[in-house]
């Protein structure tokens, strides 16, 4: 069994060890640089060390790490520069699951809106304090009845419902504003434009799913289809986040074991940050700080090491640099601050040479067996067994059909949830209102015809008349209300379902 991941070869190999890898690390580097192909290598020699991988493909150029490698001509020439047949590597693909939040170009993944939290529902809403501090009230209500939050449609009837009964909750909890709940409705009216219905309903995700083995001992490696959802960064962070925070709370603790349980690779890594209030950094920095004891290692790929905030990067320890571009004096921070932060070699100028790496050379420095910092070398990175690039959709359906969870998640469910017992609850609202005004008016129309029968010509009214009159209007005006709103209800797709 493999106990090493080569990062790569410079005066001297660079391995970075199995049981260090749970001590999570960065990869960084200027666009163009080569950090897919780092991330593609590491993630392929895990999956051959036994443990599952997970990636983000936002390019769309990762899903060719499940087939076979050769086509290159510059991974060739460097699989025989580096003289890694020595090492064990060969041109192969890799067992690769392809997930896809809209289903379509890999196995469908969701989770729920109870899974999600108020937390991280309130960051991927974009609500403000006033606006969070409703959809909290909206947990506590679901809870206290009972209520399973599933879906967006879900929290919709919630939301409503919160609204209608503002008066009654305000005792409880605080003022509901309807202000506020109407503006959560036109951000959640928003969310559901950009595709994030098809993410929240069941079957939800199981984590152990993404957590297994091929026929060989290999792990899993995988790939979330990406490249659509990045165009809204705030659904493609908020769900990484998710993810993380369920590997920590639903894995058990294990300490430092021989090899991480699963490497999470977390691309474009500054979307995680950017905007995030207080304390959700603070639960970042404590999900990083902890996770590893749960034999998750975390690596974020992304330009710059200053867009991790130094609690996190502080926690990462073994570090992959590619160059950085010092044409501006924000980029020259960068560099001196990636240059401080390696374990400096008195035989490299380390900020110097970080402008001058060509694609495919890194600085790089890992853990050692004692946990300390090895002193920064600059090397080239190991190439990939596996094709760089996309597949074609040929390959993709092979890809899904072998997948260990075909059939697992492509048909979602609807069971019971808030949004039908809200419902029921209104409809049987409704029902007996409009049975309570209704009275028996037969009787009262027999006397008032044999009053009439009796040879009274007057046109005024008796009581009885007049009573029978205006229940009748009523009737009829009720009925006049129930029909306009079917109407206005269709027109504006008031209480259509999910299907």
């Amino acid at each position: 069994m493999r106990d090493s991941v080569l990062v790569g070869k410079g005066p001297e190999p660079v391995r970075l060890l199995a049981r260090m890898s749970n001590r999570h690390g960065l990869v960084a580097g200027a666009t163009g640089t080569g950090k897919t192909i780092t991330l593609q290598s590491l993630a392929e020699q895990f999956s051959r060390m036994g443990v599952p991988v997970f990636l983000a493909d936002v390019k769309g150029d990762l899903a060719g790490i499940s087939q076979p490698g050769g086509d290159n001509a510059k991974v060739k020439e460097r699989f025989a520069s580096m003289d890694l047949s020595a090492e064990g590597f060969a041109l192969a693909g890799n067992p690769v699951m392809l997930w896809d939040i809209e289903g379509k170009r890999g196995q469908p993944v969701r989770t729920t809106i109870t899974d999600l939290g108020p937390m991280l529902l309130s960051r991927l809403m974009e609500l403000n304090d006033v606006q969070e501090g409703v959809i909290n009230i909206v947990f506590q209500v679901a809870d206290e009845n009972g209520w399973l939050l599933l879906d967006l449609k879900d929290l919709r009837a919630l939301l409503s419902h919160v609204a209608d009964d503002a008066d009654a909750l305000r005792t409880r909890y605080c003022n509901v504003s309807k202000a506020s709940v109407g503006a959560i409705l036109r951000r959640l009216l928003a969310l559901e434009q950009q595709g994030a219905e098809s993410l929240f309903g069941e079957p939800a995700l199981a984590l152990k799913d993404m957590m297994q083995l091929d026929s060989r001992g290999h792990g899993y490696i995988n790939v979330l289809v990406a490249d659509q959802l990045m165009q809204t960064p705030a659904m493609y962070s908020t769900f990484l986040l998710w993810l993380l925070s369920e590997l920590f709370e639903e894995l058990p603790e294990l300490g430092d074991p021989d090899k991480p349980k699963l490497v999470f690779f977390f691309d474009e890594a500054h979307l995680l940050f950017d905007d995030a209030p207080k304390a959700l950094l603070d639960k970042i920095e404590q999900v990083v700080r902890l996770i590893r004891s749960k034999g998750v290692g975390v690596y974020f790929v992304t330009q710059s090491p200053l867009d991790v905030p130094e609690s996190v990067l502080g926690q990462l320890g073994n570090r992959v640099q590619h160059a950085l571009r010092a044409f501006t004096p924000k980029d020259q921070k960068a560099v001196r601050v990636a240059a401080q932060t390696f374990r400096q070699n008195p035989d490299l100028d380390t900020e110097t040479t970080i402008t001058a790496l060509g694609v495919g050379e890194a600085l790089v420095s890992v853990l050692d067996a004692e946990g300390i910092p090895g002193m920064v070398q600059r090397i080239d990175i190991a190439p990939p067994g596996s094709r760089p690039g996309p597949i074609d959709d040929a390959e993709r359906k092979s890809v899904m059909d072998q997948s260990p969870v075909k059939g697992v998640y492509d048909v979602s469910i609807d069971r019971i949830s808030a949004y039908e017992v809200l419902e029921q609850r209104s409809e049987a609202a409704a029902a007996a209102a409009a049975a309570a005004e209704v009275p028996d008016l037969s009787g009262m129309l027999q006397k008032t015809s044999t009053g009439k029968a009796a040879g009274r010509s007057s046109n005024r009214q008796t009581p009885i008349e007049a009573f029978a009159t205006n229940a009748m209007r009523s009737l009829g005006t009720q009925i006049g209300r129930q029909v306009v709103r079917g109407v206005m209800g269709s027109l504006f797709g008031g209480g259509t379902r999910r299907r």
